[in-house]
């Protein structure tokens, strides 16, 4: 699946996009495992109150399931004007 990071959450994580195997079930599930790989995504996904996701560019909350899901994006809350 590719997983997209999008403005601070780019800025932390040090790239746009990468394409992952993961065993994970769910969006949270995925964070967690993201969370062990290394220091920058810990860093990145340590408050995820501060944060959206979108499964296959859909709006949704973390625990929304994986299964057969191509792409999940994080991005912080975006506010209109």
């Amino acid at each position: 699946m590719d997983v997209l990071y999008f403005a601070w959450v780019r800025e932390r994580i040090g790239i746009p996009k990468e394409t992952l195997t993961t065993e994970a079930k769910t969006v949270k599930d995925l964070v967690e495992e993201l969370k062990l790989r290394e220091e920058r995504y810990a860093v990145a996904f340590s408050d995820l109150s501060a944060l959206r996701v979108a499964v296959d560019q859909e709006l949704t909350d973390f625990d929304a399931a994986l299964d057969g899901v191509r792409e999940v994006a994080f991005f912080p809350p975006m506010t209109g004007g």
